[in-house]
């Protein structure tokens, strides 16, 4: 179970690739709970609230993960994620991540330039920095990532088998993800049947993951892109993340009762 509150936050950043207007606002709240088959593992939330930053009104999202019960004893994680970025363009202007996960920690900060195309990474564990040059001034980090793709215009034009990828600042260097869209598929949820868009994110196959396509994630059909469960294959058994709780959606949620 280890990573299990990264492994929302990267999912949930792949799947939302559309920039149309007012998929969010101050207010947005998700929880989600996290099982390993019938053992409830933890939970991850995330929030949006109002910062200023050099004077300039932004959105500042927290995003945190927990284990609780039995599986607080077995491997305690403790996980807490900002940023803050431009309500207009999406562009993050700071990232925080500082996460304790059965011991192994980080305190990390990472401040975007965007018109110079740089990211100063501040590690607070062993007191050093460095910068990275990007190649474009559309770099997100992993929590902006989930709210920038929300509002781009091509998720609802993406036709089975096609993918969409976005550059993302994450662990001191930048990645591109791939996604997959497979098809739209009913799910029973917590809150009743909701039509969903079904992704798979393409993964590394290694120790964890049982192969490159070992990730499902179902987003909600309607102007929110909320993602509803995120399932992924082990190596042993699987692991799964439900929406629990919201509040504060911008649009209206369709559920089939």
């Amino acid at each position: 179970m280890k990573k299990l509150v990264l492994l929302i936050f990267v999912l949930t950043t792949f799947a939302f690739d559309t920039q149309r207007e007012d998929a969010f606002d101050t207010g947005e709240y998700f929880k989600f709970r996290i099982h390993y088959g019938i053992v409830n593992a933890g939970y991850a939330t995330l929030e949006v609230k109002d910062a200023t930053i050099s004077n300039k009104k932004v959105f500042h999202a927290v995003g945190k993960g927990y284990t609780t019960g039995m599986s607080k004893f077995f491997f305690k994680v403790e996980d807490l994620y900002e940023s803050y970025f431009d309500k207009e363009t999406g562009n993050p202007y700071r990232y925080i991540r500082k996460i304790d996960e059965g011991g192994y920690t980080k305190n990390q900060e990472g401040i975007f330039n965007q018109k110079e195309n740089r990211i100063l990474v501040k590690d607070y564990k062993h007191k050093s920095e460095k910068t990275l040059v990007i190649n474009n001034d559309e770099v997100q980090d992993i929590v902006s990532s989930f709210y920038y793709l929300r509002n781009h215009p091509n998720i609802d034009k993406l036709k089975s088998g096609e993918s969409i990828g976005i550059d993302m600042f994450f662990d001191d260097e930048i990645t591109k993800f791939k996604l997959k869209y497979i098809g739209r598929q009913d799910i029973t949820s917590k809150f009743g049947t909701v039509s969903c868009m079904v992704f798979k994110p393409l993964v590394q196959t290694g120790r964890v993951f049982k192969e490159k396509e070992s990730l499902t994630l179902w987003i909600s059909d309607d102007n929110n892109k909320v993602p509803i469960r995120i399932k992924a294959d082990l190596a042993v058994g699987s692991l799964k993340a439900d929406l629990d709780e919201y509040k504060g959606l911008k649009n209206p949620f369709k559920v089939k009762k």
